[in-house]
């Protein structure tokens, strides 16, 4: 079949008008929407699906013709300036836009099972496919304006989307701070493009990438200039793709919904960071200072994100933070000119982080049917454990995702990550040194988060009407690296996730016993031990799960150069060649096998990983206690015990980020807010109120001096014209 280019506007409008139908039927006609809410998510997943088809046919023709073309109208046509509007097809928009569309389905479908039982039902598919649309419309955006517009949708529909469960605080304070967040880098960017066109004189993508290049070839534009425009530009990406330091609102993102969370971390908000620098990449590299600074703001967050998962306990932040690292080793990547093993690391870790997610939310869904919904315990991987016995095809889908993210071949984000690792050393060696290390750690941690969940006993029938009972087991778990501890740090300051924290002894008690919402009691667990142990999400849930696990498995190996050819930097037009030439792969096993063969290095980072987590966590009665090293006869037990206690405090407390940016940025923002306040309501409003009593009074005044006799009239008359006179005579010589 084919198509022509043109039908490329019908991707992102088939996800923007099934939310416009079901959100007017949804407003016109509430309790008629209430009977046909199924009717509408119907519309909504065969809209997507539309677009998803003509993405396919679309990027079919584009392996055979490599074609850039652009559809534009004059939106603004005036003789100085001209705004116009339109879509652009290259390799890139296209990849993107299956990225977007195969994702998004898979969380629709599973969300029918999710939020079948949630009164928002049809207002969430609403914002779904809102979302869809928006970061469809920024990836066909042919100019910085329009794709502002869309970067900013795409910010609206995260905020309604996390706070979608609004009446529950930690969401809607978690939906704020990311918006908040963002808008500091979505000022920055805005600055950042009014620059651009500054110079340049054009919002047009290819036109001012060429002009700004002729421009600082020729040494008309200032460097400084050049390079604070580029940084700026730079401070969008920053702020939606989670980099240090504007990272701290992705891990209070898990508040809402767990399908929203597999489309923000794989598709959409995060992904739009990455779009956007592999966009300007071509004005980016032209500016040394800022490759410099954006690799290393890269290479840093991906270091810290990895850090701060090591002894998460709730199962949905530990993946969070898995998916800032990963964005931290995609920017890295882009920073030291690699782009398209950052392109390619984001489609492999966004069916990889997708199909995480959703098998997080699958077991969530599950638990929350034997512990009762409670984010403090349902997401608490230290009341899991064995659930892949009773939830199979969770737990296969689980493991193959969890092998991807640590980099083992031939599963997808192998063949990427092994790319921007070997990229780094070649670049420089601290870089080198940290995305190995950030290997390393993340299959520590990955493995940690599989193993605590889905092997060993199920530990939540551990619990009676005291909380844990008196067991070695239970000993364990209280004393647990990453687990409560009365000597734990108070310093836990994500103000928008109140429902999770934990403090000294209270944690236990919270976060291990059944809580009465209504009389604040320890009630006992479920008496039949039948409901003890989850059981396998339906089909709508698992069949997602087991699509997104072809791609996590076979996608790596379309990126992957058999050829072993130069890459040139042509919008991923050359990530297309093994398209044409995978059928002579055959031919190029040798080449396959020297790829593994140099990738000897960092999989002996990632073996480490998983072998250190393997044996803190892969047997139940030694499970994380950090007293293990004190059982150990070594001379350096007690630094290592002391260093355990240190990388379990970093990680629970978040690295104390948020802790210092509550005093120095929120208290200083709320500081100079009550000094703003006052200045509103003593001077400015105290100088319009002032004027108005100093009008009243005189008026009073006046008032009582108006009797109605012409002879005090006239006596007021003459006495003022004598006064005029006596001033109006010069004085004498």
């Amino acid at each position: 079949m084919e198509l022509s280019n043109e039908y490329a506007c019908f991707i992102p409008l088939c996800p923007l008008v099934a939310p416009r139908s079901t959100g007017s039927v949804s407003f016109f006609f509430p309790k008629a929407t209430k009977g046909f809410r199924r009717l509408c998510a119907a519309f909504n997943i065969f809209s997507l699906t539309t677009a998803m088809f003509i993405s396919s046919v679309l990027f079919r023709q584009q392996i055979a013709n490599h074609s850039i073309q652009q559809y534009l109208w004059a939106r603004i046509p005036r003789s100085d300036f001209c705004l116009n509007v339109g879509f652009l097809i290259d390799p890139l928009t296209l990849i993107m836009s299956i990225l977007v569309t195969t994702v998004g389905i898979s969380v629709m479908v599973y969300s029918d099972s999710y939020m079948c039982h949630d009164q928002g039902y049809a207002r969430f598919y609403t914002y779904l496919s809102l979302f869809t649309a928006s970061m469809s419309g920024s990836v066909f955006s042919p100019n910085l304006i329009q794709i502002y517009v869309f970067w900013e949708l795409v910010g609206m529909c995260s905020y309604l989307l996390i706070g979608f469960w609004f009446a529950r605080s930690s969401a809607a304070n978690a939906c704020q701070k990311a918006s908040v967040t963002n808008r500091i880098g979505d000022f920055g960017l805005l600055l950042g493009i009014l620059g651009v066109y500054w110079v340049t004189g054009t919002f047009e993508i290819f036109e001012l990438c060429d002009r700004f290049a002729e421009l600082i070839n020729d040494g008309v534009v200032n460097p400084i200039f050049a390079n604070t425009i580029a940084l700026l530009l730079f401070l969008g990406p920053v702020a939606k793709s989670a980099q240090f330091p504007l990272h701290i609102w992705l891990p209070d993102a898990t508040e809402g919904p767990t399908p929203i969370s597999a489309l923000i971390h794989a598709a959409t908000m995060v992904a739009a960071g990455i779009f956007l620098i592999a966009r300007i990449f071509n004005l980016i590299s032209m500016l040394p200072p800022t490759t410099y600074i954006i690799s290393w703001v890269g290479g840093i967050t991906a270091l810290l994100g990895a850090t701060l998962a090591l002894a998460q306990k709730d199962l949905k932040k530990g993946l969070a933070y898995s998916t800032m690292s990963q964005l931290g080793y995609m920017v890295s990547a882009s920073g030291i000119g690699a782009y398209r093993s950052a392109l390619f690391h984001l489609i492999t870790h966004a069916y990889s982080k997708a199909l995480l997610f959703l098998g997080s939310g699958s077991v969530i869904h599950s638990m929350e049917k034997v512990v009762g919904y409670s984010p403090t315990r349902s997401q608490n991987m230290f009341l899991m454990g064995g659930l892949r016995k009773c939830m199979p095809i969770t737990g296969t889908t689980f493991l193959s995702g969890t092998l991807s993210l640590c980099g083992i071949p031939p599963l997808a984000c192998f063949w990427s990550k092994d790319e921007i690792i070997a990229e780094s050393w070649l670049s420089s060696l601290p870089l080198g040194l940290l995305a190995s290390t950030t290997a390393g750690l993340t299959a520590f941690y990955t493995f940690r988060i599989y193993l605590l969940t889905f092997e060993g006993d199920f530990r939540a029938n551990q619990i009676n009407d005291t909380g844990f009972n008196n067991s070695p087991l239970s000993t364990n778990l209280i004393n647990s690296w990453g687990g409560a501890q009365s000597g734990l740090p108070t310093k836990q300051t994500d103000t928008s996730s109140v429902s999770i924290q934990y403090i000294e002894q209270n944690e236990i008690l919270e976060t291990n016993s059944f809580l009465d919402p209504k009389s604040k009691g320890v009630i006992q667990a479920h008496s039949d031990p039948k409901l003890l142990h989850p059981k396998e999400s339906d089909l709508a849930m698992a069949l997602p799960l087991t699509v997104l696990a072809i791609p996590t498995v076979l996608v790596g190996f379309i990126g992957v150069d058999l050829t072993q050819k130069e890459t040139g930097l042509d919008l991923l037009s050359e990530w297309l060649t093994p398209f044409t030439s995978f059928s002579e792969a055959n031919k190029d096993f040798g080449n396959l096998m020297e790829i593994l063969m140099n990738s000897t290095g960092s999989l002996s980072f990632s073996f480490v990983g998983i072998l250190i987590s393997f044996t803190i966590y892969g047997k139940v009665e030694k499970l994380v206690d950090i007293k293990i090293f004190d059982k150990l006869k070594l001379t350096n037990r007690n630094f290592l015990t002391t260093f355990g206690h240190f990388v379990r405090d970093w990680s629970v407390n978040r690295g104390y980020i948020d802790y210092y940016h509550n005093i120095y940025f929120v208290q200083g923002l709320i500081s100079i807010s009550k000094l703003v306040l006052l200045l509103d309501q003593y001077v400015i409003d105290g100088f319009v109120n002032g004027t108005g009593v100093l009008n009243l009074l005189g008026g009073e005044g006046i008032r009582y001096g108006e009797n109605g006799r012409i002879s005090y009239y006239l006596f007021g008359l003459i006495f003022g014209l004598i006064s005029l006179l006596l001033l109006a005579i010069p004085p004498l010589p």
